[in-house]
C-alpha cells in the first residue's frame, strides 16, 4: 500500500512539473511560481479542474497573432483538462480600459459590445474548443451592485495605489483630466475574479495592474488568491511596436493564406524566434532545435522564416493552403514572376494616362505624392518591370499588370 501510494506521489510530481513547465514556456512572469505549482499539484490530487479567466473589453475585435499569444496559452491549459473562464467586458467595455492611453477611452454601447463579442468568439474558435470554454458577461453580477457595494468596493483599494499606474501619473503629471469612472475600471475588472473565484489569470505584461487587482481584491474578501501569468507583447511587422491595427503593423488570423504568409516573410530575422515560441504549435524540443539552429547558423534564416510562414498559415488555415501560398510566394517573390489569381479592372477612361493619376484612380496609391514616394522607392512594377519615371505616360490600349509593393496585383485591361 505504501509503495502504491509513493508510486502514485512520483507520478503526480512528475505530472505537475510537467504542466508547471508547459504554462512557463513563453511566460514574462508568473507571480508566484510557487503557488502556480500548488495549484496545479491540488487539482491533480482532487481531479478538480483549475479555473483560468482571461477577461476581454470587446472594443476591438479583429483578432491577430499578438492576440494569439495569450490564446494558445489558454489552450495549453484546456488540453490539460482545465477550466477556461472567458469574461466579456459588457459592463467594463462601457467605461473603456485606460491602459496604455493619454485620454478617456470611447464608451461603447450595448450594442456595439455585442456585435464585437461575437465576433470574438468565432475568431478564438481558431485557437480554443469554444464549446468547452465558459463565457460570462461581467454585468450579470455588476450592474447588481448598488451605490453601498461599491462604496465598500472602493474602500478595498487606496488611491493612492491607484495613481501608481503610469498612464493615469503621467496624465495627471502633464495636467491631462482623469475622470473618476475610469479608477472603477481595474476595481471591476479585479471583482469579476472575486465573482468566479478564479485560480489563474493571464494577461499581457500591459495588463500587470489589472490582473494584480483580481489578486488583491481575492484576498480583502477572503477568497484564495489566483496566481497571474504575464505574456510578452508581440512586436508587429515595424520590428519595434506592439502589433496592433491601428499602427497597421499586425498580422489577422482570417487574412488570406498568401497575405499572411507574404506578412510573416517580411517580419524581422531578429524577431523570428520569439514568433516560433508565442505563435506557433510546434513542440517545446523542435523549437529548441530551430532557436539552436539559426544561433549556430546551421539553419539558414530563409528556411526557419519560411517554416515559421507555413506553420502560423497551416494554423489558421490548413496545410494545403500554405503549401500553396508558400508556392504563390516563391512565384512571386523568389523567381520574380506573376500570381497565377490576381483582381482586374476594365479602363474606361483616357487612352494616354500619367502614371501617377493612373495609380491613385486605381485605388493603390491613397495621393499623388504616396504614388511618387512609391515609385522613387522602386515599388512600381509593369509588367514585372520597375517604373522609375514619375511622369511616364501610359497606353491604355493594351492589357498590363500593375504591381505595387510586394502584395498588390492588377490586371488592367481595355474596355
Amino acid at each position: 500500500m505504501d509503495e502504491g501510494m509513493d508510486t502514485m506521489t512520483v507520478e503526480l510530481q512528475a505530472e505537475m512539473e510537467r504542466q508547471f513547465e508547459i504554462y512557463r514556456a513563453g511566460t514574462q512572469e508568473i507571480i508566484p511560481a510557487h503557488e502556480l505549482k500548488s495549484k496545479i499539484a491540488r487539482s491533480l490530487i482532487t481531479k478538480v479542474p483549475m479555473k483560468v479567466k482571461l477577461g476581454l473589453d470587446p472594443s476591438a475585435p479583429d483578432v491577430h497573432l499578438g492576440h494569439s499569444v495569450v490564446l494558445n496559452k489558454l489552450k495549453q491549459f484546456q488540453d490539460n483538462g482545465h477550466e477556461i473562464q472567458l469574461i466579456i467586458g459588457d459592463f467594463t467595455g462601457k467605461i473603456g480600459d485606460p491602459t496604455g492611453k493619454s485620454s478617456a477611452r470611447k464608451q461603447l454601447t450595448t450594442q456595439e459590445v455585442e456585435k464585437n463579442a461575437k465576433t470574438y468568439f468565432e475568431q478564438f474558435g481558431k485557437v480554443l474548443d469554444m464549446e468547452n470554454v465558459k463565457v460570462f458577461y461581467n454585468s450579470k453580477w455588476l450592474s447588481k451592485l448598488n451605490l453601498e457595494d461599491l462604496i465598500s468596493l472602493s474602500a478595498k483599494i487606496t488611491v493612492a495605489r491607484l495613481i501608481e499606474r503610469n498612464d493615469f501619473s503621467e496624465r495627471l503629471t502633464s495636467g491631462k483630466p482623469v475622470s473618476l469612472h475610469e479608477f472603477f475600471y481595474p476595481l471591476m475588472q479585479g471583482y469579476d475574479s472575486v465573482e468566479l473565484e478564479t485560480d489563474i489569470e493571464l494577461g499581457g505584461t500591459d495588463q500587470h495592474f489589472n490582473v494584480l487587482m483580481g489578486r488583491h481584491l481575492q484576498e480583502q474578501y477572503g477568497k484564495e488568491k489566483q496566481a497571474i501569468m504575464l505574456l510578452p507583447l508581440l512586436e508587429g511587422l515595424d520590428g519595434k511596436d506592439k502589433m496592433s491595427k491601428s499602427k497597421n503593423n499586425y498580422i489577422g488570423i482570417e487574412e488570406a493564406p498568401e497575405q499572411m504568409y507574404g506578412k510573416i516573410m517580411s517580419i524581422n530575422d531578429s524577431l523570428m524566434i520569439k514568433y516560433f515560441e508565442l505563435v506557433t504549435n510546434l513542440s517545446p524540443e523542435h523549437k529548441r532545435s530551430i532557436a539552436t539552429g539559426l544561433e549556430n547558423s546551421t539553419l539558414h534564416p530563409r528556411d526557419a522564416k519560411m517554416l515559421l510562414a507555413r506553420t502560423i498559415v497551416s494554423m489558421y488555415h490548413s496545410e494545403e493552403a500554405a503549401e500553396k501560398a508558400e508556392k504563390h510566394f516563391q512565384s512571386i517573390f523568389q523567381k520574380g514572376g506573376l500570381p497565377d489569381e490576381m483582381d482586374s479592372v476594365g479602363w474606361e477612361g483616357g487612352e494616354i494616362v500619367p502614371i501617377i493619376d493612373l495609380l491613385v484612380t486605381l485605388h493603390l496609391q491613397t495621393s499623388k505624392s504616396e504614388a511618387r514616394k512609391m515609385i522613387k522607392n522602386g515599388g512600381v512594377r509593369m509588367n514585372g518591370e520597375k517604373v522609375f519615371n514619375n511622369e511616364l505616360k501610359v497606353l491604355m490600349t493594351e492589357e498590363f499588370v500593375l504591381q505595387v509593393g510586394k502584395r498588390k496585383f492588377l490586371k488592367v485591361m481595355p474596355s
